[in-house]
């Protein structure tokens, strides 16, 4: 089978991000990538290199390694290979003493190392815009989103259910679930672009497990193995009878991410007011849904869920975390954590194709987070869930 991304996909890309960066910095001379992500999204392979894209004029890709790799992935039209920048300056013509770059991926140590080798006196940032174009999805990624969002609806919504075992830990259940959603095809990977953001498998936890404080900007929580690796599952926390059960992850099919939470009560039931709560939450996701359609402005999606709330309810609304968490959803695709986000400060409206997951969730203390999590695609009709449709809190008797 073929996996290369179209070399059609890859032009219209470059295309679409030189139109953004001519109306967003009509001065721009030069975008320089060194990013893994958005090295795949423009060129359609992951190797040691960078994309050089100037204003006018051919693009190239130098690749430090592998070189042969690359021109065995990628259908991009120019790849050239390096040692070191030394070999890319020499074959460049012409280098602009700015030049825009991912400030937000770009280490000081490789951009002081690049300088070494070429002229460039200033640096822009291009993460906005790059950002803004790998939001809109082609017909090539829905595709694949929505192959990795069948796969996430499957395991969370169908096979869950049989792995969930009285006496397992919170780490078996996510590498039971973990192996599951690769024996069908995820990819094993969950990506993020913020700084220094790492998860394996997702967020999962038994009981008020999922209230534990953690860096991650999200309205779960995961004590994980420890200090040393706050991620995974506790290995020392067993289920039992009674447990609300949450899982909060990622499926990744062609290296497009869906994102997901489903609940579960495990032989018992959580308090009426729990339930009461959760019901609540997946409320406002369908609200938020109808909401999603082209022209859509996230800011006032945002502003419009939480002015309808009482004071009360928004004690614990997006989990107890402190700071708060100030976002009810954000879009998917190569990251889990991509733009358009639904949040203030978020005024662009909604393009068709963007894939949004859209995550009400509340912190009921003693009982863990309720609430729930599914991807959804901006249509004119409104969004389409393509990881599945069950409110959550299943039981499992």
């Amino acid at each position: 089978m073929d996996d290369r991304v179209p070399g059609t996909e890859l032009a219209d890309r470059l295309c679409r991000f030189r139109n953004r960066m001519d109306c967003m910095h009509p001065d721009w001379e030069m975008a320089i990538f060194f990013g893994r992500i958005n090295l795949y999204y423009l060129t359609g392979t992951i190797q040691d290199g960078m994309l050089v894209v100037p204003r006018d004029g051919q693009e190239e890709f130098w690749v430090r390694r592998s070189y042969r790799r690359a021109c065995m992935e990628s259908r991009f039209p120019v790849i050239h290979p390096m040692v070191s920048f030394r070999d890319a300056r020499i074959g460049m013509l012409h280098v602009p003493p700015s030049v825009h770059i991912e400030t937000g991926v770009v280490p000081l140590g490789l951009w002081e190392t690049f300088r070494k080798h070429f002229p460039v006196q200033k640096a822009g940032s291009l993460d906005a815009e790059v950002a803004w174009v790998r939001a809109r999805k082609s017909p090539y990624e829905v595709a694949l989103l929505r192959r990795a969002g069948e796969i996430h609806r499957t395991v969370l919504e169908e096979d869950v259910p049989a792995l969930l075992k009285e006496g397992m830990s919170e780490a078996a259940f996510a590498t039971a679930v973990y192996a599951r959603m690769v024996s069908l095809g995820h990819q094993g990977l969950v990506r993020f672009g913020s700084f220094n953001t790492e998860i394996e498998v997702g967020q999962v936890a038994f009981g008020d497990n999922s209230l534990y404080p953690t860096s991650f900007n999200g309205p779960g929580g995961c004590r994980g193995m420890g200090p040393a690796a706050p991620v995974l599952g506790d290995p020392c926390r067993k289920l039992k009878p009674g447990d609300l059960v949450f899982i909060d992850n990622a499926c990744m099919v062609g290296g497009y991410q869906t994102d997901k939470t489903m609940t579960y009560v495990f032989r018992g039931a959580v308090p009426r007011e729990a339930e009461e709560m959760h019901s609540r939450c997946t409320g406002i996701m369908e609200e938020m849904a109808s909401m999603l359609v082209p022209g859509a402005v996230p800011s006032r999606i945002y502003s419009s869920v939480i002015k309808g709330q009482e004071p009360g309810f928004l004690d614990h609304f997006m989990g107890n975390a402190e700071p708060p968490v100030r976002f009810l959803g954000h879009g998917v695709g190569l990251a889990v954590d991509e733009p358009p986000v639904i949040a203030l400060g978020f005024d662009e409206p909604l393009e068709e194709g963007m894939a949004i997951a859209l995550e009400p969730k509340y912190a009921f203390l003693g009982v863990g987070l309720v609430g729930i999590e599914n991807t959804y695609l901006v249509t004119p009709h409104g969004g389409e869930s393509i990881t599945g449709e069950n409110p959550g809190l299943i039981p499992i008797p």
